[in-house]
């Protein structure tokens, strides 16, 4: 039987175009990635392999701050103070590819499958008080509160804009994606939302004064652990009910709370006392103190588990901890005012989690 030289070209490119996807595939998986918002240059993209800043994508003075992943890791969004909006990136060439307008003060984002949650805050009036100062009753209650925008990520438009509490931070989601809770430090509460709709569900009150900054949901989906920055202590918000439970202390101004990937240890950044703090996660009890940078908000695990990333806003570096003795392994520069971290895969972290 006689083949051509052109067919049996074909046949083999047929047969080796699956195998080279594989490969490719393979190859991405082989390169676990951070990314990091940098409040004057951009979003950093950092190699964990090497440890090292792989390059920097430019976004202009945005001033990025809140960043997610989509569910395959090929487009991120990021939350940008300066212009009042979202971006999206495409992570395989850094390319802006789209904007969607927010708002004044854009800040939290997490995605969930097709939608983005951006917290904005239309009556912005300046910094909130430093532990022991009053709060500025008259001035929130005049201003309008903060808002959560649910961004449908095919259109890039907003297609409900939620109104919170005043200063709304965290963002968190219940074990079955139905709900939304967010905090917000100025009204000292958290609220409860339907995720697909916008709509409330309650309203927690939590101690006046202590304004409620980062949220995480427990490893087995029954609590949630909600930081108290001016009260220098966590909370855990008990079951479906949210009851108030247990209250454990922790140094000044406690913002980034985590559960580490195999849901045995809590991770809090106090970050006013340039520690980081782990507690036992069945019971709370405190098990170890680890000093680290200034204005360490944010951080995630690596996708193996084994490091600690952490967004140290003025060391102007992100450190980078192992994840069991708690030793310092690096920093990273070159990334002036880091203010989030995330990775691909995903890893548990104060932003995002799985």
């Amino acid at each position: 039987m006689h083949v051509s030289f052109n067919a049996m070209r074909l046949a083999c490119a047929s047969l080796l175009a699956p195998a080279l996807l594989i490969g490719a595939s393979h190859a991405q998986a082989a390169a676990p990635t951070a990314y990091v918002t940098s409040e004057s240059t951009g979003v950093g993209v950092i190699n964990l392999d090497s440890l090292s800043l792989a390059r920097t994508i430019d976004i202009g003075k945005d001033g990025p701050r809140g960043l997610s992943l989509n569910n395959d890791g090929t487009r991120l969004y990021v939350a940008n103070k300066s212009t009042g909006d979202l971006s999206e990136i495409d992570t395989s060439t850094g390319k802006l590819l789209r904007r969607a307008k927010i708002g004044k003060n854009p800040e939290f984002v997490r995605v969930r499958g097709n939608d983005a949650y951006v917290t904005y805050e239309p009556g912005e009036s300046g910094a909130p008080p430093k532990p022991g100062q009053p709060q500025k009753d008259d001035d929130d209650a005049n201003s309008p509160p903060a808002e959560v925008a649910i961004v449908d990520l095919k259109t890039m438009k907003i297609r409900h804009s939620v109104k919170s509490g005043h200063e709304t931070e965290g963002v968190e989601f219940s074990p079955d994606g139905k709900l939304i809770l967010v905090t917000n430090e100025g009204d000292d509460t958290v609220s409860v939302y339907r995720a697909a709709t916008g709509q409330p569900v309650r309203t927690v009150n939590l101690p006046k004064g202590s304004r409620p900054r980062g949220i995480k949901a427990s490893p087995d989906g029954k609590d949630y652990v909600v930081t108290l920055e001016n009260a220098n202590k966590f909370i855990v918000l008990e079951g479906s009910d949210l009851k108030p439970g247990k209250t454990v202390d922790t140094k000044a101004g406690p913002y980034g709370v985590s559960f580490d990937p195999s849901g045995k240890r809590l991770f809090v950044a106090a970050s006013r006392d340039k520690t980081l703090q782990v507690f036992d996660a069945s019971t709370y009890a405190h098990i170890s103190d680890v000093p680290i940078g200034q204005r360490c908000w944010h951080f995630s695990f690596t996708p193996d588990g084994s490091k600690l990333l952490l967004a140290c806003g003025r060391s102007n570096a992100v450190y980078v901890l192992d994840a069991l003795s708690y030793a310092t392994v690096k920093q990273i520069g070159d990334l002036p005012l880091p203010w989030g971290i995330v990775t691909y895969p995903p890893s548990a972290g104060s932003i995002t989690g799985r």
